[in-house]
């Protein structure tokens, strides 16, 4: 008992070390993560959810507001083309029509907008099927085997348009990043309401890609303030609900 009683002693220690020096580089992480989204960030928000609400009075402020943030013409054409895989193409259309009106606007004000780099072609032989069920793995980090359940099951068709369009034709487009697009969605998604599931799944994966918990609140009160307080809040439950299963 002599011999065995430090030893134990010393393997708590070990332990007790392990635990608090885990416990206090989790917290080192935390306090180094962004808090806030910056500014062309912001402007992805507000823009989107004025886009898929189809406020075109304060789309242009918005458009305006996200081209002094440092979003070129190309990034904003992207997240308008993005937002219709959820708002639909008139919305969508509709947004690209504004920001054809706000340019050319600032051009007679003699503001030259930066363009920006278009999409890249995309140049891999694999079927678009197996690109866009890639993407979706990368973003979930969830493997795509095993049977199909649910909607997936039910109509199988749409599970395939899923894949090669939204996940491989739109998501592989490289004008904007992963954190870029989630934004663009999830903002979308708070502000149409009433698709709560869809929205719990781009909460979890906008953390996934980079996106913080703080900088998705500072998202919601931006919705709050361009769209109305029931759609943050109704966000804020699931970012709530979200959050909770990480932790």
């Amino acid at each position: 008992m002599l011999t065995t009683t430090p030893m134990r002693i010393c393997f708590v220690s070990l332990i007790l070390g392990w635990f608090l020096g885990v416990h206090q580089l989790y917290a080192q992480n935390q306090m180094h993560q962004p808090t806030t989204l910056s500014p062309r960030q912001q402007s992805i928000v507000v823009m989107s959810a004025l886009t898929a609400k189809g406020n075109l009075q304060k789309l242009p402020v918005a458009l305006n507001a996200g081209l002094e943030a440092g979003l070129t013409v190309n990034e904003i054409k992207e997240v308008l083309v993005h937002l219709y895989a959820y708002a639909g193409f008139p919305r969508s259309i509709r947004g690209l029509q504004t920001l054809m009106a706000v340019l050319d606007e600032r051009q007679k004000k003699g503001i030259t907008d930066k363009m920006g780099p278009e999409a890249s072609p995309i140049t891999s032989n694999q079927p678009k099927y197996e690109r866009g069920k890639k993407v979706l793995e990368q973003l979930t980090g969830q493997p795509e085997t095993g049977p199909k359940r649910g909607y997936s099951a039910f109509s199988p068709e749409i599970e395939i348009f899923l894949k090669e369009h939204l996940f491989a034709d739109i998501f592989e487009r490289d004008v904007l990043s992963y954190a870029d697009r989630e934004l663009t969605t999830v903002s979308v998604l708070t502000s149409l309401g009433g698709v709560e599931p869809m929205l719990q799944s781009h909460l979890g994966i906008s953390l996934r890609v980079g996106l913080t918990e703080p900088q998705l609140s500072q998202a919601l009160s931006l919705i709050e303030t361009a769209i109305g307080k029931a759609e943050a809040d109704a966000g804020r439950a699931v970012l709530k609900q979200v959050a909770a299963s990480r932790r």
